[in-house]
């Protein structure tokens, strides 16, 4: 973690940004974040009864990463110490519902949800859009923030180590990148371990699992460019895929590209 101080103007700066950003999510915003709030930590959600609990944090440290937690809210508790005066219930675009590993409706305000279950046990998983603004800073175009799309996001043939009741195969975001600056994507976003680091594969998706690159399981379909190489991430939705494949009996997630923003600059989870 980096310990470079941050002056208190700076910080206030940026807990305005991640507020105002909340607030816009809470006043109806329900599209992607990628691109909102630059500079600050965003980050995935799933959220369980206390009884998987234990399944998925153990299932979060043996895997990761795809799944680095930032923070974990207990029973009760609605807001994130990385957003004082946010709302877990309200504060991301869009929340998918989870019964027996089924997808069964999805909103853009969990409160009534989660009134009907107390004891959900919440975990913030860190989020790749958070290094998109240092590609930006380097030159290194994010096609779908260009193209005005979600990252596409696709399952993998790479099986994630089980943890108690809980197994499943990797999620991955994919970028393409313009061949000459796939290695200083690799170098920036390898300092960012918290928010899965670099990239997991480069090149050809058939090595992972991959059959169309054009037909993601998540997301939109990417905007590719002439000479630009296919690079693949570990992605925050790999907890979705173990839902399903494990069928745990309720859970409340994110929708793919619709993150919490938190009021944590990018600096903090910089190596």
């Amino acid at each position: 973690m980096n310990t470079a101080t941050t002056s208190t103007s700076a910080m206030d700066t940026m807990r305005a940004a991640g507020a105002e950003a909340r607030a816009r999510i809470r006043a109806g915003f329900d599209g992607p974040t990628s691109g909102m709030a630059p500079g600050l930590v965003q980050a995935n959600l799933i959220s369980v009864p206390a009884d998987w609990a234990f399944d998925v944090l153990l299932f979060t440290q043996r895997n990761p990463k795809p799944c680095p937690v930032v923070d974990v809210l207990e029973p009760g508790q609605l807001a994130s110490a990385l957003a004082p005066g946010s709302d877990i219930r309200t504060d991301i675009p869009g929340y998918r519902i989870w019964e027996n590993g089924a997808l069964t409706d999805e909103v853009t305000d969990a409160t009534s949800v989660w009134e009907q279950h107390p004891d959900l046990v919440s975990f913030l998983i860190g989020c790749s859009f958070t290094f998109e603004n240092g590609l930006t800073e380097a030159g290194i175009p994010i096609r779908h923030q260009e193209a005005g799309r979600n990252v596409p996001m696709y399952r993998t043939s790479t099986a994630c180590r089980p943890a108690g009741r809980i197994s499943g195969d990797m999620v991955v975001s994919m970028r393409p990148i313009p061949a000459s600056q796939v290695a200083e994507a690799v170098r920036i976003t390898d300092r960012f371990p918290a928010v899965h680091g670099a990239p997991i594969h480069i090149g050809e998706p058939s090595q992972i699992g991959i059959d169309d690159l054009g037909a993601p399981d998540f997301g939109d379909a990417p905007a590719i460019e002439d000479g630009d190489i296919p690079v693949f991430w570990a992605c925050g939705v790999t907890p979705q895929a173990a839902i399903q494949a494990s069928r745990i009996p309720f859970a409340i997630t994110h929708s793919p590209g619709k993150m919490f923003i938190t009021d944590e600059p990018e600096d903090t989870y910089r190596q």
